[in-house]
């Protein structure tokens, strides 16, 4: 059909995308139709929010007018960067206690209901989570456990779990109602299966998984030992024999929903600082649960990626920007070698950085000459300050 004339706003409809930027102005009839801002290199033609996928827009400024403020401009930026790291309530990732039972069996539970959430300061959403966080609470098991795992589902919709990247039976698989029945709102499901290789993977929901996920339902799962190819020369660089990382931490990847761009559930400057001492090691599992690809780019130093999807690789190798696609999993290591701030995030650039200053998928690695220090103990619906060789999760 046509339009009249008029202004019009176009938006991504993908859930979290207009709020994360895709939005601009289309303008038919009048100077628009001959040529005018649209045509000539609007928002809508020049490269704005929706092209940009920027926070705000994207060369909305007019860099030509006697009132543009380069100053004002350079303020709102620094002073975005220097609100890094702030506080927020709610930290993601932390590690679920199984329950023993009699026979060796180690139960979770796990319950997915719809609860506030801060990720940036002051901003509160309703988060679709697992046990009140996002990321869910983080499942290591050990090679051979039989895991079984109670989930309640208190969200206002069916859901399920699927255990993305584990060798489960296929009733055990999470797709409803294909390998299972539904679990409507209010009701329980249980599912058991043994686990008899190492694997670095993930879970959430499947059914109304385009709601659910973008907006919280997301969580590491890891099997067995660590696949640090110790001891083995890459690209003339010889991984140590007895390397054990000072940090160790999953780094959970968004860009749609409620959450939006973010990293662990959290946008910047809310997202935490990994904190090492010169020398040390950390190792970092990228997952990506948003909705589409994200290079993530680590200044100061390379990271070694020796695990895809959890299998590791006969030739890892070594790189400082590694794009992660939707339903990946990479894994890498990298050495605290030179002592400093140093900025990590995503190189799509509209994912860090707008108008309105540093925002999203932007974290740092602080690397200082000090002795490395266990970390203090904490509440864990705060952030305490992180200390060095740890890392505060969210």
């Amino acid at each position: 059909g046509t339009l009249e004339a008029g202004t019009y706003e176009v938006i991504c409809t993908v859930p979290g995308h207009k709020d994360s930027g895709m939005q601009t102005t289309l303008v038919i009839g009048g100077d628009a139709a001959a040529g005018g801002d649209a045509a000539a290199g609007g928002d809508a033609a020049a490269g704005g929010d929706a092209a940009a996928g920027g926070h705000s827009a994207a060369g909305r400024a007019d860099f030509t007018s006697p009132d543009f403020d380069a100053d004002a401009m350079d303020k709102i930026m620094e002073d975005s960067i220097r609100a890094f790291p702030a506080t927020t309530e709610g930290i993601g990732n932390q590690l679920l206690e199984p329950k023993i039972l009699p026979d060796g069996t180690k139960e979770f539970e796990l319950t997915a209901a719809i609860t506030p959430w801060e990720v940036s300061p002051g901003k509160f959403v309703d988060a679709w989570t697992y046990n009140g966080m996002v990321p869910g609470p983080m499942i290591k098991v050990d090679v051979g456990d039989t895991v079984r795992v109670i989930f309640n589902n208190d969200t206002p919709m069916g859901s399920d779990i699927h255990w993305h990247g584990l060798p489960v039976p296929n009733s055990e698989d999470g797709v409803s109602p294909l390998t299972q029945p539904t679990v409507k709102s209010g009701e329980s499901f249980i599912y058991e299966f043994t686990l008899d290789e190492p694997m670095i993977a993930m879970y959430h929901a499947h059914m109304h998984s385009q709601i659910s996920v973008p907006n919280g339902m997301f969580a590491a799962f890891i099997v067995g030992e660590n696949p640090i190819p110790r001891g083995e020369t890459i690209s003339g660089i010889t991984i140590p024999a007895d390397l054990e990382p000072a940090v160790e931490i999953p780094m959970v990847l968004n860009d749609a929903g409620v959450i939006g761009l973010s990293l662990n559930g959290k946008s910047f400057p809310a997202t935490a600082p990994m904190v090492l001492a010169k020398g040390q090691w950390a190792s970092v599992h990228y997952y990506n649960e948003g909705l589409t690809a994200h290079p993530m780019h680590l200044h100061g130093f390379p990271q070694l990626v020796y695990a895809k999807d959890g299998i590791p690789l006969d030739q890892p190798y070594w790189a400082d920007t590694i794009n992660i696609a939707p339903g990946e999993r990479y894994s890498v290591i990298f050495q605290g070698a030179e002592p400093g701030l140093w900025v990590w995030h995503c190189h799509i650039l509209t994912h860090a950085e707008s108008e309105d200053g540093m925002f999203g998928m932007v974290t740092a690695v602080v690397v200082s000459d000090t002795v490395a220090r266990e970390p203090a103990a904490r509440e864990p619906a705060a952030r305490e300050p992180v200390t060095e060789g740890t890392t505060a999760e969210g």
